[in-house]
């Protein structure tokens, strides 16, 4: 494959995704699914790939070199995931092993739910390659089963259908897991992503480190995460809001699992309309979670993604007692950390409080960000002290 002029810059910058309209010609007669060499106009070497006509992202590389990209090229890079993950202290029992991009394998996505691996292969490329994915990840890692999870709409855009199920000997689908002091069950089946959020770990046993003694607000609760881990800490008491049924009772399920159910109320309720109603009634908590899924997915919807964020961020403002804490956060790629700074900044403003941003914190150790990629580093958790 051979770029047009002048698009060779990122590339060899180390970005990994070629996009269709940077490519002037396509030699020879590779399929999709296939291995590619990627060369800039001139004739410069850039890398080598996998290849899907049908993407925007038509090569996706994942060496710099031209290695082959056979069973052994895979086990290496497998293994220097794995290596990554065993040389940090890990308060959990659930982790993302394989993070795409950030450990050189664009499109593969595995995540360890205690003795269950949970698979999504996003791409055409690595969906092609899943019996040889799933055959190395029974011999290095040994899990009791590995089940998939390909029903994210992304796999649409690559011409795969969705799908899932067990790609092992079938077992059950809720999984309990360590995280921390405490214990949660996670549906691999139903649950949001692979079943949990993993990449808010870290953020989530740092927070808890304020709440004792805290009455504590969990927007956007999920099943419940949080909230529990604030009350694992001392919190004297929890109010969870989340507009799922499924999530609602499973939270229930995790705060008896933690022995804090005394201590956790759960509304069914859709946040936006929770915090107007709160608000109303005026200052009622001392930390407030703000953790929304993404309102912006593409550029085009940041004006109004960025009023939603706005709006959370002003009725958790009237809802805070004096001297508290904010806790407020983005998983929106196209909303970076200066864009959240300041519509949090806005939103004090109209709520006449005064913040100060304490700490600034991304994405758990086990989502690595590609230096050269940043659509790697997508999650924001602003922790701001509230006077």
């Amino acid at each position: 494959m051979v770029l047009l002029p002048g698009r060779d810059e990122r590339l060899r910058a180390g970005h990994l995704w070629v996009y269709r309209t940077e490519i002037a010609r396509i030699e020879g007669a590779p399929q999709d699914g296939d291995a590619v060499a990627v060369r800039s106009a001139s004739g410069h070497h850039l890398g080598v790939g996998l290849l899907n006509t049908r993407s925007v992202i038509t090569v996706r590389l994942l060496a710099a070199g031209d290695p082959p990209l056979d069973e052994a090229f895979f086990a290496g890079r497998l293994r220097s995931a794995l290596a990554v993950r065993g040389r940090s202290g890990w308060a959990s029992s659930a982790r993302r092993l394989v993070y795409s991009e950030g450990d050189g394998m664009p499109g593969l996505i595995v995540d360890r739910y205690d003795d269950v691996l949970v698979l999504q292969t996003l791409t055409l490329g690595m969906d092609r390659r899943k019996e040889m994915l799933v055959r190395l990840l029974n011999e290095t890692v040994r899990p009791r089963g590995i089940y998939a999870r390909n029903d994210a709409a992304v796999r649409r855009l690559e011409g795969l259908p969705r799908e899932q199920g067990w790609l092992t000997e079938a077992g059950p689908t809720v999984v309990e897991i360590e995280e921390g002091p405490c214990r949660f069950l996670v549906d691999i089946e139903h649950g949001q992503k692979t079943g949990f959020f993993l990449d808010q770990r870290e953020n989530r046993l740092r927070v808890a480190e304020l709440a004792a003694g805290s009455r504590v607000l969990d927007c956007f609760a999920y099943t419940g995460a949080w909230g529990i881990q604030a009350a694992a800490h001392g919190a004297a008491a929890v109010t969870g809001m989340e507009i799922s049924d499924a999530a609602v009772v499973m939270a229930e399920q995790n705060a008896a699992r933690n022995h804090c159910a005394d201590r956790c109320t759960w509304l069914r309720e859709n946040a936006f309309d929770g915090l107007r109603r709160l608000a109303a009634a005026g200052p009622a908590f001392d930390l407030v979670i703000l953790d929304p899924p993404a309102f912006v997915k593409t550029r085009s919807a940041l004006p109004a993604g960025l009023a939603g964020y706005k709006e959370i961020n002003l009725r958790a403002l009237k809802v805070l007692a004096p001297q508290g804490w904010l806790v407020t956060c983005s998983c929106s790629y196209h909303v970076d950390e200066a864009h959240l700074v300041a519509t949090v900044n806005e939103a004090a403003r109209d709520a006449r409080r005064t913040i100060r941003i304490v700490e600034s914190r991304s994405q758990a150790r086990d989502h690595p960000v590609h230096p050269a990629m940043p659509e790697t580093r997508y999650l924001k958790c602003l922790i701001l002290a509230v006077d």
